[in-house]
């Protein structure tokens, strides 16, 4: 994150599957809408009751996008962190409108209620970890870090067009 953003942790409850699409430059996004309702327990009836609903709507981009729209689906409960998003807009009538978004750096299954079986991704067709060490990326003796550095295994590159974050 960058200097003056709002980071942000929610836990929720996704309200659809993720839309996976990608932009015309080829990079991943999905989108999708986690609501978040505060409880309260409530001493006298002995009862918990929910609080009025908030409606997030979460974009994710390139390799984490992918992993949710494979990962999560509807109902589940997550736990994402990210930062807040202004987004204004005018109608075609001259009226000026915003809402609030949440650009989304990572998301998991929340384990509070749930379990889950954790797989490392692969990146770039690469061969599976060994048995004995699931988190394995290289064989021993090698270097860790594929050759090529970080544009070989996805990382950082320039956004391939407007529609892209700068992240």
């Amino acid at each position: 994150m960058s200097v003056g953003d709002t980071p942000i942790t929610v836990v929720g409850n996704l309200t659809d599957e993720p839309e996976l699409r990608f932009t015309s430059g080829g990079a991943a996004m999905a989108r999708f809408t986690i609501a978040s309702t505060p409880r309260t327990y409530d001493k006298n009836t002995g009862q918990w009751r929910d609080g009025t609903a908030m409606f997030l709507r979460a974009t994710a981009w390139r390799e984490v996008a992918e992993h949710a729209a494979e990962t999560l689906g509807k109902g589940m409960r997550v736990v994402a962190t990210g930062r807040l998003v202004q987004h204004n807009w005018q109608t075609d009538e001259g009226e000026n409108r915003s809402m609030l978004g949440f650009d989304v750096e990572d998301i998991g299954p929340s384990l509070k209620f749930a379990t889950a079986k954790v797989t490392k991704a692969q990146r770039n067709g690469g061969a599976p970890a060994p048995q004995s060490d699931p988190w394995s990326t290289a064989t021993p003796g090698t270097p860790a870090t594929p050759a090529g550095g970080p544009a070989a295994w996805g990382g950082s590159a320039p956004a391939g067009g407007p529609d892209e974050p700068p992240f």
